[in-house]
């Protein structure tokens, strides 16, 4: 008996700090995440991660989805920590107004992202059906942080506690799914054709993309690619509408649209996507029209509009 309450003492000490600890972890992790998704650059190492982030679960309200992450690992970040800021021999009052605050409200947001967590998991694991490492650590994050921070507090009443969870977990679910409610009626661009065909193409085609893709076509090059990958989309992007249906592409995504997946992997050069093969050379990455142009022997109009 002694030894347990011992550690409890331990738990209720160091419980505000734990918490804090992967609440800071988390958020640097949705912020690089962000900022890599915002910038273009590449987000993650893994296929999961690319798939997801590139997914129409990947954005809310336009803005990627890990910036919200983040900003949910902030707040708690900032709610754990404020009252260890405050000196409790000076001023021994605010210290304890804010821990009588916070607990409560770091129940709740720590509800809140264990029960969005959990529908994540569920769209992993049958809808994209793939493994997104960053996305498992931030669910384990997640519990953990709602089992510090029930058993890190002396509670005065735990049914009401428990009550507030379940209102929490409700509401959250009942916003959830009613955000993601298009995804779920079928109101995705692929959501009609058989296969998955990625964000539609929203750039216009310029002569000089135009000819450029003619070019490509003319002398066997190809694009490999997934429908996930966002550097893929940023490819297509850059040569518009018109010009992606003309040159060669390869999908290499066996749920994709016409895809060709054995053909992918004969090709050892093929380590990421896009992957062009342009005269039995290989390029892995995002090219720019001009580079593409150099590579091939383009000797068209290069008044490229991006």
């Amino acid at each position: 008996m002694r030894r347990r309450r011992q550690e409890s003492r331990w738990i209720h000490r160091w419980s505000r700090w734990l918490v804090a600890g992967i609440a800071l972890i988390g958020a640097l992790g949705t912020g690089y995440l962000t900022i890599a998704k915002l910038t273009g650059g590449g987000a993650c190492p893994t296929e999961g991660c690319d798939r997801v982030l590139s997914s129409p679960w990947g954005t809310v309200f336009g803005q990627p989805l890990t910036l919200f992450g983040f900003l949910a690992y902030g707040t708690m970040l900032v709610m754990a920590v404020a009252p260890l800021l405050v000196n409790a021999d000076q001023n021994k009052t605010l210290r304890q107004k804010l821990e009588t605050s916070t607990w409560p409200l770091m129940f709740m947001l720590a509800s809140a992202m264990l029960v969005f967590s959990g529908y994540l998991m569920t769209v992993l694991a049958f809808e994209l059906q793939t493994a997104c490492p960053y996305c498992i650590g931030s669910a384990l994050f997640a519990l953990s942080m709602f089992v510090i921070i029930l058993l890190g507090n002396r509670w005065d009443d735990l049914g009401q506690i428990a009550f507030i969870g379940l209102i929490v977990g409700v509401v959250t679910i009942v916003a959830t799914l009613a955000i993601y409610a298009p995804i779920s009626a079928g109101d995705s661009p692929s959501a009609d054709v058989a296969g998955q065909a990625g964000p539609p193409i929203t750039t216009a085609s310029g002569p000089a993309e135009v000819a450029l893709a003619n070019h490509l076509n003319d002398i066997g090059a190809t694009m490999y690619g997934a429908w996930w990958c966002p550097h893929c989309h940023d490819q297509k992007q850059l040569f518009g509408a018109e010009a992606t249906q003309t040159f060669n592409y390869v999908e290499c995504a066996e749920d994709g649209q016409n895809p060709q997946p054995d053909l992918c992997r004969a090709k050892p050069e093929i380590t990421g996507f896009p992957t062009w093969e342009i005269n039995g050379e290989f390029y892995s990455g995002t090219q720019s029209l001009a580079r593409l142009a150099e590579l091939s022997g383009y000797t068209g109009p290069t008044n490229f509009q991006r």
